[in-house]
């Protein structure tokens, strides 16, 4: 009998084909519906990603306002999301609270059950509009503040920023912070987004679908690295106002020993980019903004010593998680909350995923190789 061949966790593997994205390796660039996710990040808001995301074509203008309007009248969170968020105890992770939101969430929607088309982008619509607060909510209860009502006169990430800290961002802060929304949108069949297809794939409903996509990206090995490049920025030791080059050199040391000691260092890597994740250079110039904007020399050393020394011991690059921690740091937001900001981006891409999968399903649903005993009987 031969053997059949096993592509353990589906390496290499092409399980299905997408309109949504792709890495394009001439340019290695990332592309959405065609269009480099630089270039988006340059010229459009988070708000025109999530339309072309789901419809395939960038906003005509009338067509980008009517999805404004929608967006901003659907942004509070409804009181029993808030009183499920109040359950949970402050000891457990954000990822968790993000989970059980979408949850009670999928579950108060009245078309929760229905898959048409038009109720598939409604449900979409309504938790890329609703999930920020349910993020802002979370760190406010963690550091004993009152929760911040939406306001419908912003923009969804200037809203986002104002929930979270209660005050209107700088307009630097802003386009930081819609960098990262746009760089995080999407990223073909990644652990997370595949999560989201194999589920709708059983005709599941589009919140469970998103809910599982949560479970998948609380795992180490596919989200949390934007974290974890924080927890080593805290290892190292944060001291504010040391010049730059201290902080780079002390970082230099702390990299050489890590890998001297054979220690995995977050936020190095890529299993699809072999020359560089291509989103690194837009978000860096994000983190730079944001360092010459609160004035924080030594987050650029710590990252330009820790980045300078992988690349030279191991000639590994930087991904898109290695400069979006520290932003999302500048920026005020407590750590463990990385992850969920991720979330409250990918939620376009995971929705637009599975509304694909929805529209020429067919259930995944692969075989296994038994390695188990032969067949035994009991005596």
């Amino acid at each position: 009998m031969t053997e059949p061949q096993i592509f353990k966790g589906l390496a290499g593997v092409t399980a299905d084909t997408t309109a949504v994205s792709k890495v394009n390796p001439e340019t290695n660039s990332l592309l959405y519906r065609g269009y480099p996710v630089q270039e988006l990040a340059a010229a459009v808001d988070f708000e025109d990603v999530a339309w072309l995301l789901w419809y395939g074509e960038l906003p005509s203008e009338s067509e980008a306002q009517g999805f404004r309007d929608r967006e901003r009248a659907s942004r509070a969170l409804a009181e029993n999301v808030k009183a499920a968020i109040d359950l949970l105890p402050l000891s457990c992770h954000p990822m968790d609270v993000a989970r059980t939101a979408v949850s009670v969430i999928g579950a108060n929607h009245p078309k929760a059950e229905d898959s048409s088309p038009g109720s598939e982008l409604e449900k979409a619509v309504e938790l890329f509009a609703a999930f920020p607060a349910a993020v802002a909510y979370d760190q406010r209860r963690r550091r004993g503040q009152e929760p911040i009502a939406p306001r419908e006169d912003l923009g969804y990430s200037a809203n986002f920023l104002w929930m979270t800290f209660g005050e209107e961002a700088a307009p630097e802060v802003v386009d930081a912070f819609n960098t990262s929304m746009i760089l995080y949108a999407e990223h073909s069949f990644n652990a997370s987004t595949f999560t989201a297809r194999v589920i709708t794939s059983t005709l599941a409903d589009l919140h469970s679908a998103v809910t599982g996509a949560i479970g998948a990206l609380k795992g180490a090995l596919h989200g949390g690295a934007n974290e974890a490049v924080m927890h080593t920025f805290e290892e190292i030791g944060i001291r504010k106002d040391e010049p730059a080059e201290d902080a780079a050199a002390r970082a230099r040391t702390w990299m050489e020993d890590a890998l001297a000691q054979k220690k995995k260092v977050m936020g190095f890597g890529h299993r699809v980019y072999k020359n560089g994740d291509s989103r690194v250079p837009t978000m860096k110039a994000a983190l730079d903004a944001m360092v010459k904007h609160y004035g924080r020399a030594e987050i650029l050393g710590l990252y330009e010593g820790l980045e300078t020394a992988m690349q030279e011991a191991k000639n590994i690059k930087p991904n898109l998680d290695y400069p979006a921690g520290p932003t999302y740091h500048l920026m005020g937001f407590d750590t463990a909350m990385f992850t969920p900001l991720f979330i409250a981006a990918r939620i376009t891409g995971w929705t637009a995923h599975i509304m694909e999968q929805r529209a020429a399903n067919s259930l995944i649903r692969p075989l296994a190789a038994y390695n188990g005993p032969e067949e035994r009987h009991l005596p």
